[in-house]
């Protein structure tokens, strides 16, 4: 099965309105009810009419929609929905990519869902999306659309993630990892030491503090940091290392709020446990937001 994609204006109204029925008339009951389930040809050729839409077809069929709402700054994706029968096809991951590149020019895309639907809500939480309102019945979420985000379902598929990084990475690079004890930092900084080529095995550097790994293919080297324990940039100073950070590929372990000050490009990576565990995966949710001038003119959508 494929699912296609498409930018659509007034004359698609049906065929969205289909889709938002579908979608949104397979939810449980609620109180005040879904004004999506009020929506007309009507009204919907009227919300098009204004910024457009998206449409998903599986197979040609029309199965996912939404309605673009830029507002200020931000895109709101209104009516967004997926039809019961073809759920799990990947059409919402399909439509939030698309709608990533129909926002060119908004800071961030911003959902609203009902916080009677907590898996709704939990849904737009693994696509990266953060509550910042919540007025009863409804929940606010935003994800801001430079970041970009994969999903490591196991270790090693957070490695591979590393791997891939890698690749596009370059002397005097700095990535800032964040995560909870236990995210699975190191084990994405393993996955960066093997897609350079480094010596040694990368091991938390929690009791050292740094650690330089050598390259073995004439790239350049590994400099893993863990800032739990310093007290500030200075100290980076004092650890006299063996690599010059200009020349080296630099990653800083628990480094949010103390790290960015080490170069004006720099990638965030932000770990963030997923689901609960279940069939033996403890899965992760990777956030990269790419942060400065170094990072504008690459694509971050083959990674994972």
């Amino acid at each position: 099965m494929s699912v296609e994609v498409t930018r659509v204006g007034p004359e698609a109204a049906a065929e969205v309105l289909a889709v938002v029925r579908a979608a949104f008339g397979a939810r449980p009951p609620l109180d005040p009810p879904a004004a999506a389930l009020l929506e007309t040809e009507e009204t919907i050729a009227a919300r098009l009419s204004a910024y457009g839409g998206l449409l998903a077809r599986l197979d040609g069929e029309p199965v996912g929609a939404l309605v673009l709402d830029p507002v200020g700054s931000t895109t709101y994706l209104r009516r967004f929905g997926v039809t019961p029968a073809a759920q799990g096809h990947g059409v919402a991951a399909a439509l939030i990519d698309a709608a990533v590149d129909a926002a060119a020019g908004s800071d961030d895309l911003t959902v609203v869902a009902r916080e009677e639907l907590p898996a709704t809500v939990e849904f737009w939480v693994r696509q990266g999306f953060r509550e910042i309102r919540r007025e009863p019945p409804n929940v606010e979420l935003r994800r801001p659309l430079r970041t970009h985000v994969f999903q490591a379902p196991d270790a090693e598929a957070m490695r591979g993630l590393g791997r891939s990084l890698a690749g596009q990475l370059a002397p005097g690079d700095l990535i800032v990892l964040s995560g909870e004890l236990g995210a699975g930092k190191t084990t994405f900084t393993q996955g960066l030491g093997a897609g350079l080529g480094v010596r040694g095995a990368v091991t938390s550097p929690t009791f050292v503090i740094a650690r330089v790994h050598p390259s073995t293919v004439g790239g350049p080297d590994l400099v893993h940091v863990d800032a739990y324990r310093l007290g500030g940039l200075e100290e980076l100073d004092d650890l006299d290392l063996d690599a010059s950070l200009d020349e080296a590929v630099t990653v800083v372990e628990w480094g949010e709020g103390l790290a960015e000050g080490l170069s004006e490009s720099r990638l965030e990576v932000a770990i963030v446990r997923g689901d609960a565990p279940h069939d033996g995966l403890d899965p992760r949710r990777v956030e990269i937001t790419p942060v400065g001038p170094r990072w504008h003119a690459l694509s971050f959508r083959g990674l994972g």
